[in-house]
């Protein structure tokens, strides 16, 4: 499979557009103190594991004056309450804080209110796939934590993940047609520099 940035490449070469993609930690930026004015991430920082530190760095980078623009999943959102499910079958990492926290406006607030102000504004993106089965198929075979999870289980561990998955999914499908539409919340969340 390609990575997402040789994705991302060929597809600004297509669009005829000159972006420079590099592959960077998000807690050690290599790139000097106000590089840019404006600064996003989506459905990425988050899971860095010291947050902290990843937030201090999109400040860092930021220019005074300039924006950062995240969008996070939250954590009474489908993909938090994914990780929930995920969680009663593989514990996190100890001493890792919940990337769902960047989906809380306290959490937010705690981390960028010293050098910034913020607003934030829930949104939802909607999971469509063909049927359940096709969306479990997909996230066990491409979404890392969910990847992770399904090979750290035995076989029984497995089973009752799935059935796990397939009851949230029911919960929350709003397709009547054997397809998933599932509407996934986020925070959609400007940042402004001081």
């Amino acid at each position: 499979m390609r990575s997402l940035l040789e994705r991302g490449r060929e597809r600004a070469e297509a669009e005829g557009l000159s972006i420079a993609f590099e592959e960077a930690d998000a807690e050690a930026l290599p790139f000097g103190d106000g590089a840019f004015d404006a600064v996003v991430s989506t459905f990425g920082v988050m899971f860095t594991p010291d947050q902290e530190r990843a937030a201090a760095e999109l400040l860092r980078v930021c220019r005074p004056g300039g924006q950062i623009g995240l969008a996070n999943w939250t954590p009474d959102g489908f993909i938090g309450q994914l990780f929930k499910t995920l969680g009663r079958h593989l514990p996190p990492p100890a001493g890792v804080k919940s990337p769902m926290l960047w989906g809380t406006p306290e959490r937010l607030s705690a981390l960028f209110s010293a050098g910034a102000s913020l607003g934030a504004a829930p949104r939802y993106f909607n999971f469509r796939y063909r049927s359940p089965d096709h969306f479990i198929e997909i996230f066990k075979t491409y979404y890392g934590p969910m990847l992770k999870a399904f090979a750290a289980l035995d076989a029984t561990g497995q089973a009752g993940l799935t059935a796990e998955l397939y009851a949230l999914i029911a919960r929350l499908n709003k397709a009547s047609d054997g397809t998933m539409i599932v509407p996934g919340e986020y925070f959609e969340v400007v940042i402004k520099k001081r």
